[in-house]
C-alpha cells in the first residue's frame, strides 16, 4: 500500500480499499471488522466539517470576508501581502485549502494587473512631461546660424540619456512587478497550507492523527479534540505565518521596509494604490448587502465553532460532560456537533419566503430551497478522502492485530539513546521531505502508526512525535506537485519551479524549527508531553 500510495499507480482511494480485500484473505482480520474502520467518528467529523465548508462556498460568504479584510489592510506592498495571507489562512482553517486558493488567486491577479497598469500609466505621464520640458528648453536656444550646429549636438546629447532612462525605468518597473506577482502567488498557496494546521478539520492529516490516536490508544480520554488541538496549533500557525510574511518580503520586496509599507510614497504612487483599492471596493460592492442565506450560514458557522470549543474545553466541564455524560463516558464528540449543524443546513430555508408569480394568475407563496441541497454536496464533496481516511485506519488496525507495529517498535529501541528533541527534529525533516512528493494524507497514514510503536517502545509520550510529524506533513512548500494550492498558483505561469523551491526550502526549515519550538513549550503543558501517559502503556513495559 505504501508503494502504491507513493507512486499513485492506482488512485489513492482505490489503494485504500486493499485492506478490505487482503486482510480477510491473509487471516489478519475478518471482513466485518475491517469494514467498520472505514466510517469511524473521525470520518463523520470530516464530512460534517466539509458540509459547512460547502455551504460557505455556495453562498460566497468566503469571498465577502476576503474582500472586507483586504479593504481594511489596504494595497501597499507589504500590507497587501499580509492582507492576502491573513484572509487565505483564516479561510483555509474552515474550508479546503484548494477552494481557498482557487478563489483568492483571481482576486490577487485583478489587483496586481491594476497596480501594473497604474504604474505604466504614471511612467508614460512622467515621460510625456519630460518630453514637453525638453521641447521648451530647445525653443529657448538661440536660433542664429553660427549656433545651429551647437543646438543640434545639444539636442542629441539630451535625447540619448532620456531614452536610456526611459528604458531603464521600464525594465525596472517590469522586474518589480514580476517580483510582486511571484511573492503574491507564493503567499497565497503557502498561507493556504499553513492555515489548515490551525483547526482539527482544517486539513486531513489532522483528522488522521485524531483517528490514529483513538484507534491505537482507545483509553486516551479524548485527548485530541477541537479545543486542545486549536490551543496547540493556532499559535504555531501564527508564528509560521509571520515568519513566512517576513521571508517573502525579504525575497521579493527587498529590505526597504519603509517603502514596502508605503511610508515614503510620492503622489503618483498613492494615486496608483488608490486605483487598485478601487478594484477591491468595486468587487465588494458587486456582492451587495448580506442576504438572508449568508446571515444564516454565518450564524450556523459561529454556533458550530462555539459548540466545538465549549464541548470539552479542559479547564472547566463542557456542556457535553454536564448534559450527555454517563458512567464517566462522554457520548457526544466533535463529530456529533458537526453533523447536528450539517443537518440544520438542509432544514433552514435560504430565504424568508419565495413568491412564484405567473402571468394571468395570482402569485403563489412557495417554500424557498434550503441553505444546502444534496446536488451541490454531491458535486463538491471529495468522497475519495473518506475512503483514504478509512484505509489508513484499517491499515493501522491490521498492523496492530498482526503484531507488525510491536515488531517495528522493538527494532527502533536503540533510538532511546538519542535526546528526544533530536528525534523530533529528525522525524519532522523526514516527513517534510517525504510529503513533497507524496500526498500528505498518505504520509501521515504511513508514518503515524510506526511512530506510535516507536514511542511506546522507548517509553516516550506518543504525541511528542506524532504531533510534530502531523504538522510537518503540511509543510509542502517546495514543488508544484506537492499540494493542490501549489499547483493552482503555478498554473498561472508567473512562477518557475526554482522560484518555488528557493522560497520553499527556507520555509521548510523555518517550519520544522517552529514546530520544534511549539512541542517543547506550549504544547508540552497542554498535552503533558514530557510524561509517559498510562493510556499509552499498553504492554506494561514502561514504568
Amino acid at each position: 500500500m505504501a508503494l502504491f500510495w507513493c507512486t499513485e499507480a492506482l488512485p489513492l482511494a482505490v489503494t485504500a480499499l486493499f485492506p478490505v480485500l487482503l486482510f480477510p484473505l491473509m487471516n489478519i482480520m475478518d471482513s466485518t471488522t475491517v469494514c467498520r474502520e472505514y466510517l469511524k467518528d473521525t470520518n463523520m467529523l470530516f464530512i460534517g466539517g466539509l458540509l459547512m465548508a460547502i455551504a460557505i462556498e455556495n453562498w460566497h460568504l468566503h469571498k465577502r470576508v476576503a474582500l472586507r479584510v483586504l479593504l481594511i489592510t489596504g494595497v501597499r506592498p507589504a500590507l497587501l501581502l499580509m492582507g492576502f495571507m491573513l484572509v487565505t489562512a483564516f479561510l483555509s482553517m474552515w474550508i479546503s485549502n484548494t477552494a481557498t486558493t482557487a478563489m483568492m488567486v483571481p482576486i490577487a491577479q485583478a489587483v496586481l494587473e491594476q497596480l501594473h497598469k497604474s504604474e505604466m500609466e504614471s511612467s508614460a505621464a512622467a515621460q510625456a512631461s519630460e518630453n514637453i520640458n525638453q521641447a521648451f528648453e530647445l525653443q529657448e536656444e538661440p536660433t542664429k546660424s553660427d549656433h545651429s550646429k551647437e543646438t543640434q549636438e545639444k539636442s542629441k546629447s539630451h535625447t540619448l540619456p532620456v531614452e536610456e532612462d526611459r528604458k531603464i525605468n521600464y525594465s525596472l518597473t517590469e522586474e518589480n512587478h514580476k517580483k510582486l506577482c511571484k511573492g503574491m502567488s507564493l503567499c497565497i498557496c503557502y498561507s493556504a497550507s499553513i492555515g489548515g494546521i490551525a483547526t482539527l478539520t482544517g486539513t486531513t492529516p489532522n483528522l488522521v492523527l485524531q483517528g490514529q490516536v483513538d484507534e491505537l490508544f482507545p483509553k486516551n480520554g479524548n485527548i485530541i479534540n477541537f479545543a486542545s488541538w486549536f490551543s496547540f496549533a493556532f499559535p504555531t500557525m501564527i508564528v509560521l505565518l509571520v515568519l513566512t510574511w517576513i521571508w517573502l518580503q525579504i525575497l521579493y520586496l527587498g529590505f526597504d521596509f519603509r517603502s514596502n509599507f508605503g511610508c515614503a510614497t510620492n503622489p503618483s504612487a498613492k494615486a496608483k494604490e488608490q486605483r487598485a483599492y478601487e478594484i477591491i471596493r468595486d468587487e465588494s460592492r458587486k456582492l451587495g448587502s448580506m442576504k438572508f442565506a449568508e446571515i444564516a450560514v454565518l450564524i450556523l458557522f459561529i454556533l458550530l465553532v462555539v459548540l466545538w470549543f465549549t464541548r470539552d474545553p479542559g479547564f472547566i466541564p463542557g456542556w457535553a460532560t454536564v448534559l450527555f455524560n454517563k458512567n464517566d463516558i462522554s457520548y457526544v464528540t466533535d463529530a456529533t456537533v458537526a453533523i447536528f449543524i450539517s443537518v440544520l443546513l438542509f432544514i433552514i430555508p435560504s430565504d424568508i419566503y419565495s413568491r412564484d408569480e405567473q402571468p394571468g394568475s395570482r402569485s403563489k407563496i412557495q417554500a424557498p430551497p434550503a441553505l444546502l441541497d444534496w446536488k451541490v454536496v454531491h458535486q463538491k464533496m471529495p468522497w475519495n478522502i473518506v475512503f483514504l481516511l478509512g484505509g489508513g485506519f484499517a491499515l493501522a488496525k491490521g498492523s496492530e492485530e498482526s503484531g507488525l507495529s510491536a515488531w517495528i517498535g522493538s527494532k527502533l529501541t536503540p533510538l532511546q539513546q538519542i535526546p528526544h528533541p533530536a528525534i523530533a527534529i529528525l522525524l519532522c525533516l523526514l516527513v517534510a521531505t517525504f510529503t513533497e512528493c507524496t500526498s500528505n494524507v498518505a504520509t501521515t497514514t504511513l508514518f503515524l502508526p510506526i511512530l506510535a510503536s516507536m514511542a511506546e517502545a522507548i517509553c516516550l509520550n506518543p504525541l511528542y512525535v506524532m504531533l510534530p510529524c502531523t504538522l510537518s506533513a503540511s509543510l509542502a512548500f517546495m514543488l508544484p506537485v506537492a499540494t493542490p494550492p501549489n499547483a493552482i498558483v503555478f498554473s498561472y505561469g508567473q512562477l518557475r519551479v526554482i522560484d518555488m523551491a528557493k522560497a520553499g526550502f527556507m520555509l521548510n526549515i523555518l517550519g520544522v524549527l517552529t514546530i520544534t519550538l511549539a512541542i517543547n513549550t506550549w504544547a508540552s503543558s497542554i498535552f503533558q508531553l514530557h510524561t509517559f501517559p498510562s493510556w499509552a502503556n499498553r504492554t506494561g513495559s514502561c514504568p
